[in-house]
């Protein structure tokens, strides 16, 4: 398990049925999260331990446009898309990726109001070639933000999270470079792989 993992996300094109399959499946109900402003996407939540958790990723109907996992609208069934990886320093983390020859996007500021009226606040930066979804976003929350693991639903853990790909010795290199302790294992495509133990029993996720 990477020491550093934040969250793992699921897409799915409408969030109330993606709330639905994970409750069916877990045994434990999502709680909805909130909005993203301007990227035209909204979410729900499932801790998955100490500091890690589960996102459910869907459009908002609300927002016209959306520039963030737009794979989302087209994913009737639920499945992997992303995962982040958390960190203290997002500046010095983007120097360091940087300096071993990652194009990056960011650090930038980010921002979701919860239903309570809290607001949450990080930053983060992204790999402009992230394999295809394989390597994370990192991300840096506020000090004076509430983790989403923390008071998100409890229940489930996240048993197992590994990376797969017919270039699994190149994947695993680049991992090394950012810094990530995460598996990754040979296989003829290109997947993220999660295992979630539940009160129903082990859930299996893929992208």
């Amino acid at each position: 398990m990477p020491s550093a993992l934040d969250h793992i996300i699921l897409g799915i094109d409408d969030l109330d049925r993606g709330i639905g399959w994970m409750e069916e499946h877990a045994g434990v109900r999502p709680v909805f999260g909130g909005v993203h402003p301007g990227r035209g996407t909204r979410n729900a939540l499932l801790s998955l331990g100490p500091r890690r958790y589960l996102e459910i990723m869907a459009p908002d109907p609300q927002q016209a446009s959306q520039n963030w996992y737009e794979v989302v609208r087209t994913l009737r069934e639920p499945r992997l898309v992303g995962w982040a990886a958390h960190t203290e320093d997002i500046a010095a983390l983007a120097r360091k990726a940087v300096a071993a020859g990652f194009a990056i996007e960011g650090p930038k500021d980010g921002s979701r109001t919860r239903p309570d009226g809290k607001t949450l606040r990080w930053k983060s930066f992204r790999l402009k070639d992230d394999r295809g979804g394989l390597l994370p976003f990192f991300i840096e929350w506020s000090s004076e933000s509430v983790h989403p693991a923390s008071d998100a639903p409890s229940g489930c853990t996240l048993a197992h999270f590994f990376l797969q790909s017919p270039a699994w010795q190149e994947l695993a290199k680049a991992c090394q470079s950012l810094g990530l302790d995460i598996a990754v294992e040979r296989g003829e495509k290109s997947l993220l792989r999660a295992r979630i133990a539940t009160p129903k029993g082990d859930v299996e996720l893929t992208s």
